[in-house]
């Protein structure tokens, strides 16, 4: 079914549009009308792939037609130019950003290599400088009111060793600025906002660092060997079992049965606040000492620091009252604390034994040193070489320098617990050619008395001392003296 359209409008708009007559069209002619204004005069039939010319009936005047080709041929250019426009793109694009990457890098490195050029033409002083006028790289700002000469008396700044110029703040300022040694980062001169957010970052990374007290140390495990000059005790040691070595040298000065296994009574405790330290990292938190701990003490006849059942003392307190007073209830508290309960923190000890390179002849089953025959033993040898680990670690190093320490207050100790290192205080007073500085001594029958120390001679060398199977505590301190001045060097 076929409709008119009528066309009522403007003659002159009839004329300009349709050449002056009044013009009907069916819908099939006004769709090929419409159509052919977005196809370009042509129209799709149907799914046909066919296309037929929309002949509008009605004149056309050459210069509408030219004007018409000349928009298409325009259209088509332009259609031309953005496709070219786009392959060049995809051709170049990709190298262009590669050439300014790499390029941004070498910028980079060539900035890199400026500053650290700098930084080290800043750290050598010029000759002939004063060692107290001497400008480090710390030296942020000088005085803005100092003139040229001025600042160069005062500091002792000269051409080689003058700070960069900051950015265009300081300059404003009158006021010069060095870039910071521990940032090599163009710009990044101190006092800089560059500097300052580097800081605060790195601050953060920092507390997210788990730091264990004296940290970890990376020296190797003490190894000591004896050869033709390694001569036996003086006469008046009375210990069974002795070893004296020269730590620098890695020899063996004395012996006697070094290698013979023995119990190591109370000097385990060496090996437990070494392996307490590695595992712990705030020696001001708390410990509860609790009625199991005190229990298992009194039942093995131990000696203890003095710490109460229900007593809330600090980590510090326990590391002390181990090796000062050679608490058992302090080492049981260590243990507990650092793994949760004694046979956990055992493993932990004898993974530290494996790692001295130790376990052949060392093996423990208790913190405490208490008596296990056929699986808690050791020799006078790797007590030694414990001993050297646990003063390598800075923490443990002054626990067992310490002569007497007064542990903090609770409310069962109001004025704390004064500990003291009675091997320590004695030995001071005996010739030994040298300082005794680190001591923890130890008893049980089947070993007597025992003591492990190390001492440094008028040469500055370490040295280590360890003696096992003595008749007393006093004939103990009296065999490590004899051992100092047997050994020491003159």
């Amino acid at each position: 079914m076929s409709s008119k359209y009528t066309e009522h409008t403007d003659k002159k708009a009839h004329s300009d549009t349709w050449g002056g007559e009044t013009v009907q069209l069916s819908a099939e002619q006004i769709a090929q009308v419409l159509a052919g204004s977005y196809l370009g005069g042509r129209v799709v039939k149907g799914d046909e792939e066919a296309y037929e010319d929309i002949s509008v009936k009605t004149e056309e005047t050459p210069e509408a037609a030219m004007a018409r080709d000349a928009r298409r041929r325009q259209r088509i250019q332009e259609m031309r130019r953005r496709k070219k426009q786009q392959e060049m793109l995809r051709k170049w694009l990709l190298p262009c950003a590669a050439g300014v990457l790499v390029c941004v890098i070498l910028a980079a490195a060539g900035i890199g290599r400026f500053v650290r050029k700098h930084q080290s033409g800043q750290r050598v002083p010029p000759a002939g400088l004063a060692q107290d006028n001497h400008l480090t790289q710390e030296d942020t700002i000088a005085d803005s009111s100092m003139t040229d000469t001025e600042s160069a008396d005062s500091s002792g700044d000269v051409e080689g060793t003058k700070a960069q110029e900051p950015a265009s703040d300081n300059k404003k300022s009158g006021k010069k600025a060095a870039y910071n040694s521990s940032q090599s980062i163009a710009g990044c001169f101190v006092g800089s906002s560059i500097a300052d957010n580097f800081d605060n970052e790195f601050s953060k990374i920092s507390s997210l660092v788990v730091r264990t007290l004296g940290g970890k140390s990376t020296k190797p495990p003490l190894t000591a060997a004896a050869d033709a000059a390694t001569a036996l005790p003086a006469s008046e040691v009375i210990s069974k079992n002795v070893v004296f070595i020269d730590v620098e040298a890695g020899k063996i000065l004395g012996q006697k049965d070094a290698a013979v296994r023995i119990p190591p009574a109370s000097m385990t405790k060496i090996l437990t606040i070494l392996v307490a330290a590695e595992h712990i990292t705030d020696p001001d938190d708390t410990f509860e000492i609790t009625q199991d701990i005190v229990d298992y003490c009194y039942i093995n006849e131990c000696s203890n620091a003095g710490f109460e059942v229900g007593e809330t003392v600090t980590v510090r307190d326990l590391f002390y009252g181990t090796v000062l007073p050679s608490g058992a209830e302090a080492a049981m508290g260590l243990a507990v604390y650092s793994a949760g309960s004694q046979e956990a923190f055992v493993e932990l000890m004898n993974e530290k034994v494996r790692e001295l390179g130790l376990s052949e002849t060392t093996h423990f089953t208790n913190c405490i040193g208490i008596y296990d025959e056929g699986k808690t033993y050791s020799t006078v040898y790797d007590i030694a070489v414990i001993l050297k680990a646990a003063c390598d670690n800075s923490f443990c190093r002054e626990v067992l320098m310490e002569h007497i320490y007064t542990t903090s207050i609770t409310d069962q100790h109001p004025e704390g617990l004064e500990l003291s290192n009675w091997f320590l205080r004695r030995i001071e007073d005996k010739q030994t050619n040298g300082d005794v500085l680190c001591a923890k001594t130890g008893y049980v029958v089947q070993s007597g008395n025992c003591a492990a120390s190390l001492g440094v001679g008028k040469d500055g060398r370490e040295y280590i001392c360890v003696t096992a199977n003595s008749t007393g505590v006093w004939e103990c301190i009296s065999d490590h003296a004899a051992l100092y001045r047997q050994f020491f060097p003159s």
